[in-house]
């Protein structure tokens, strides 16, 4: 299997305007135009500062936040720089601040960051499972590995209707989507592994599985890759305070011993290579 791939362009430190911030089901969507923006891999990240910039110095929420590169639509027109999307729950202080950023105002940010998926043209089937605000790293893989020509299914789980964030984005694209709600809200009722397995039963052992969620969920669809000897990649959501390497923050155990940086080495990660037992 290919590794996962890092961004040739340098990633970019920049005050970043915000184009739009609104609420979506229980999550909200944050639109920025980031001058020289280089543009990003599926699966890069950004570490992004914990509500807006002001003249008075603040420091408390002190450090950013990683939050996947959602959607990367590419240059603004005349503007100069690019446009990315986020997508983001409301979870603490930093995210409050964050959902109270309006249009005009800047936010910092760093990025791309870390080792994004592989895309092979032309190669085996491609299954994507997304639990969660996993979900927000996915998009940018689906309509790349669609543009590269491989049959790709996109199974999203969610605890109900509301959580189901982007859903609409990948509606629009073609490939066929499979919904899943612990509550049956919407699309089938039970855990997105469920129709997982059913798919997996159906395609042979070309095909990659690549997974992005809660851990639970990222360690069951890595042993039923290995139940049906597929290959399947993780990208791992740790906390982290740099994004660069330098805190240790984000280290994560793996299967050979020793540990791996998620910022560095991640965040994807072929899912034999996790010692998914030291994870929290």
């Amino acid at each position: 299997m290919k590794c996962a791939i890092e961004s040739d362009a340098q990633p970019v430190r920049a005050h970043a305007r915000v184009l739009a911030n609104r609420q979506e089901g229980n999550c909200r969507r944050l639109s920025l135009g980031v001058p020289s923006w280089p543009g990003s891999n599926p699966g890069q990240f950004v570490m992004i500062g914990a509500g807006v910039e002001s003249a008075v110095v603040r420091r408390d929420p002190l450090l950013p936040r990683p939050m996947a590169v959602y959607r990367d639509p590419g240059p603004l027109p005349g503007a100069g720089g690019g446009e990315i999307e986020l997508l983001y729950r409301v979870v603490g202080r930093g995210t409050a601040l964050m959902a109270e950023a309006l249009p005009g105002q800047s936010i910092p940010l760093v990025g791309p960051l870390g080792r994004g998926f592989p895309i092979e043209a032309h190669a085996g089937p491609a299954l994507l499972v997304g639990g969660g605000s996993g979900i927000a790293s996915l998009y940018e893989l689906a309509r790349a590995l669609r543009n590269a020509g491989r049959d790709v299914v996109v199974l999203l789980g969610a605890r109900t209707r509301a959580d189901l964030i982007g859903r609409g984005d990948f509606e629009e694209l073609d490939v066929e989507l499979v919904c899943t709600t612990e509550d049956g809200s919407d699309g089938i009722l039970g855990r997105v592994t469920e129709p997982l397995a059913e798919r997996l039963a159906d395609r042979g052992a070309e095909t990659t599985l690549f997974a992005v969620g809660p851990t639970a969920m990222m360690r069951a669809c890595a042993d039923l890759a290995e139940a049906r000897s597929v290959s399947c990649l993780v990208s791992l959501e740790n906390p982290m305070a740099c994004g660069f390497g330098v805190c240790l923050g984000c280290a994560v155990p793996r299967s050979g011993g020793g540990f791996s940086l998620v910022c560095r080495s991640g965040p994807v990660f072929d899912a034999r290579e996790i010692d998914w037992e030291g994870l929290p």
